[in-house]
């Protein structure tokens, strides 16, 4: 069974993660392999991480002769689901050729972690012209601060933890269940050692959306901790799972936002994956087509 994962590559590749001196989590450039989505293989798609640690096909060398947009978020951005060579910041270039987009993704990154990002790397993105951010409402402002996970990169870098990852047939499992019945003993041998020591098995509680009123708070916390410059910063959205509120606050407040819910409105088929809710090929495009229209603009001005 080992042999025939590795043979047919049925296992996602998941390229090592660090901190960099900024504090900033990212994958260890230089990293290449395929990302497979779909327990028979349904999507499968190359990466390649660039010297800056960042899915991308291009390296980032912003300049003040060329128009340059910094495209930041989470997996949705990173673009493990796509080849790199065909990536959303590649789509938007060949719509407006001559610009340079530079895709920084990063798996799981919430709104604090992009903030901070593009604090921790001003100097590099002084030249950049425009700076957008992929935003989730109802997950990625649950954070006031962003804090860099140490304790996670040094146990997904230690030995036993490599080990495990080189069994191919453990990481196909653990992506469809096979591996939970192994993981359930496991589970429940822990919980009697720590029963026997007299220890309480402590519970985590489901993840809860903080309230629209906390969540806009944070981001506003965020702008006084990291800076936000309005001229330069735009967000990127879809209002249909956006609270109107947040968008009230946006205008009121002179942030602009690109709303890609108008072309996934206007689309003729599906525009994620079938065994993923990411972004298929066509749902990139579609998205691509709203931001370099509203780039068009900015450009002109």
């Amino acid at each position: 069974m080992e042999a025939l994962v590795r043979i047919f590559h049925l296992y996602a590749d998941d390229p090592p993660k660090m901190i960099d001196e900024y504090g900033v989590e990212k994958r260890v450039p230089g990293s290449t392999g395929y990302y497979v989505t779909g327990n028979r293989r349904q999507n499968f798609s190359e990466y390649a991480i660039n010297d800056s640690g960042f899915n991308s096909y291009r390296e980032f060398s912003p300049t003040k002769d060329t128009y340059e947009v910094a495209l930041i978020g989470d997996s949705f951005i990173e673009g493990f689901h796509q080849d790199y060579s065909a990536s959303l910041g590649k789509k938007i270039e060949e719509l407006m050729p001559g610009i340079q987009v530079y895709e920084y993704g990063y798996t799981g990154s919430s709104m604090a972690y992009q903030m901070h990002l593009v604090d921790a790397y001003q100097e590099t993105l002084i030249d950049v012209d425009k700076i957008i951010l992929y935003m989730k409402f109802k997950n990625d402002f649950d954070s006031a601060q962003h804090k860099a996970d140490y304790a996670l990169i040094d146990k997904l870098n230690s030995p036993l933890f490599q080990i495990r990852k080189e069994c191919k047939l453990w990481v196909y499992g653990s992506r469809h269940g096979l591996v939970a019945p192994i993981k359930k003993v496991a589970s429940g041998i822990l919980y009697g050692i720590n029963y026997l020591r007299g220890r309480s098995e402590v519970e985590i509680p489901p993840y809860q959306p903080s309230p629209v009123s906390a969540r806009i708070a944070n981001f506003q916390k965020l702008m006084e901790t990291y800076g936000f410059n309005k001229e330069k910063t735009v967000l990127l959205l879809d209002s249909r799972v956006t609270d109107t509120k947040f968008l009230d606050f946006c205008i009121s407040n002179g942030i602009e936002y690109i709303d890609f819910s108008k072309g996934f409105k206007r689309a003729k088929k599906p525009v994620t994956l079938i065994y993923d809710m990411h972004w298929n090929d066509y749902g990139r495009s579609l998205i691509a087509e709203d931001i370099a229209n509203f780039l068009k603009q900015d450009f002109k001005k």
